[in-house]
């Protein structure tokens, strides 16, 4: 999602940081079970390339949330 946050009211960019940090949330939760049950029967290639996937995704989340809060503060700031 390439929304430009200056343009989004206010409520739209809280609903929209809520909503990927339970994105993010499902992502760990998901990633710690498909991992737990299948790194013992999966390569280290594979388990490696799994994680730097996970750590990728995880990232962007992270990103965008601290892009939203910044634009929220700033704006609670005016």
């Amino acid at each position: 999602m390439n929304k430009n946050l200056a343009d989004m009211a206010t409520d739209a960019l809280k609903a929209e940081c809520a909503r990927l940090k339970e994105g993010l949330c499902d992502l760990e939760d998901m990633h710690l079970f498909t991992f737990g049950k299948t790194s013992a029967h999966i390569g280290a290639e594979m388990a490696q390339n799994m994680q730097t996937e996970f750590e990728d995704e995880c990232r962007g989340y992270k990103e965008r949330i601290a892009e939203i809060e910044k634009v929220l503060k700033v704006r609670e700031a005016l």
